[in-house]
């Protein structure tokens, strides 16, 4: 086993937590997302100058060619026969042949909100930031846009239908916990849809702090982290001023528990090894989750991190 994690500065390679040695293994610059499919071989590295697979667990990368340089998402479906990947601008690539060639997904340009996607911090643009298909629901793409809110196909990505009502527009990761069910984290709130998107509840209600990443669960406990602002804010002296919560009923209730490195610094990615849930901060700090239910540190990587994956 071995542990990918996506930085501020590429990918870095582990395969011990805590963390004793770890190597800068691509060199991609901000890699927002690094992922592994059942069907499809290797592990995946969505990142600013592009989209690289490694079938090596990590040692050496490949660049597969999407026609725009900026990948923020990917996935595979759950076949292994199509791999789908997000861009910045807000624009949906397809690969039939495992990558040699891609399409455009032109009916995600057609959707009525289109022309709404767009914010001045990037650059009066969007991206497809997050990427999900369910293997219950093997048909259907869900895509989160920043900014642009949660689109469904139901046609391996052909047709769009715009999932956007009651579920902020600010999408960071749509988090798929079954063929209907997603939790959304977005700049303003964390949001569970029990229909596919058709309706939305937001399950933040009770807390201060409302920018979300990226939430997780494992074992039927939900994990989520917030910081009270945005990035800009988090350089002051509190630094993030975030926190950590858990659920034990699919986010109805929300318990803020403490963690290493907290409040000052905020978990941005998830994934289990084994049993043991383990996070990573923008500051590069790992932490992971005692049976007990304490949070340790279980290293250091230099760079801010982005995402994690398991190999």
């Amino acid at each position: 086993m071995v542990i990918l994690i996506g930085t501020r500065d590429g990918v870095y390679r582990t395969a011990t937590v805590p963390v004793e040695d770890v190597d800068h293994v691509l060199d991609s610059g901000d890699t927002p997302r690094v992922r592994t499919f059942p069907a499809v071989d290797g592990v995946f590295a969505a990142s600013k100058s592009g989209l690289y697979r490694s079938t090596d667990e990590g040692q050496t990368w490949e660049n597969l060619g999407v026609p725009r340089e900026e990948v923020y998402s990917v996935v595979a479906g759950s076949d292994g026969e199509r791999l789908y990947a997000g861009t910045h601008p807000a624009r949906l690539y397809v690969s039939s042949d495992d990558g040699e060639t891609w399409d455009e997904l032109e009916g995600f340009q057609d959707l009525p909100s289109r022309d709404r996607w767009h914010t001045p911090r990037h650059r009066n643009e969007a991206h497809a930031r997050s990427l999900g298909v369910h293997p219950d629901a093997p048909d259907r793409v869900i895509a989160g846009v920043e900014v642009g809110g949660v689109h469904v196909s139901d046609d391996r990505g052909e047709i769009w239908t715009e999932r956007r009502d009651g579920v902020h527009d600010d999408v960071h990761h749509v988090f798929i916990t079954g063929p209907d069910e997603y939790v959304a984290s977005t700049g303003d709130g964390l949001y569970r849809t029990r229909d596919a998107g058709q309706s939305w509840t937001r399950l933040d209600t009770d807390l201060d702090h409302r920018y979300f990443r990226e939430a997780f669960a494992l074992d039927g406990r939900t994990y989520a982290a917030a910081a009270r602002n945005s990035p800009g804010t988090w350089s002051g002296v509190d630094g993030a001023d975030a926190i950590l919560v858990e659920s034990t009923d699919t986010g109805e209730t929300l318990e803020t528990v403490s963690y290493p490195g907290g409040p000052e610094e905020v978990v941005l990615a998830w994934t289990a090894v084994g049993g043991t849930v383990l996070s990573g901060t923008n500051d590069g700090r790992l932490i992971s989750r005692d049976s007990d239910g304490s949070w340790n540190d279980a290293g250091q990587i230099p760079a801010g991190i982005r995402s994690l994956a398991i190999r």
